[in-house]
């Protein structure tokens, strides 16, 4: 996988943040005092995407993994659990990011993998399908 992502020093964020709420720090002023803060935060948000954007994508993969395993009815414990896991943390990042719906979908996942059975795997394929229809104009081509 080859992604160019922006890494932000933690002081960074510190110091963007501190400018959009209004936080008064003696040694910086505040990043843009004619920038509307809303707009500060959703492009906060936007670098943030980007920087969490290759764990979000691994996170996909291994869902689709396990969704395809469910469709050959091979599908073991260590799989379903880690499958489960990137549904949690898939569904909390994605609402996190605006992508209320995506993390909607990913929670049902998350919800079929907890109580997984063979005859719910042909669901976890059109869940997939509908994630990754949401997620495509926001993924980085492969």
């Amino acid at each position: 996988m080859n992604l160019a992502v922006k890494a932000i020093h933690s002081h960074e964020w510190e110091r963007r943040l501190a400018g959009v709420v209004n936080i008064e720090r003696k040694s910086e002023p505040p990043m843009n005092p004619t920038t509307h803060p809303e707009t500060e935060i959703n492009e906060l948000l936007g670098e943030l995407w980007q920087r969490y954007l290759p764990s979000t994508q691994e996170r996909l993969e291994v869902l689709a993994q396990a969704v395809r395993i469910c469709g050959e009815g091979n599908l073991d414990e260590a799989a379903r659990a880690e499958a489960q896991a990137a549904a949690h943390k898939l569904s909390g990042n994605l609402g996190m990011f605006g992508h209320k719906e995506a993390g909607e979908v990913a929670g049902s996942m998350e919800h079929i993998f907890i109580e997984f059975s063979q005859d719910k795997a042909a669901r976890l394929d059109g869940l997939m399908q509908r994630l990754c229809a949401l997620l495509e104009p926001h993924l980085l081509p492969r």
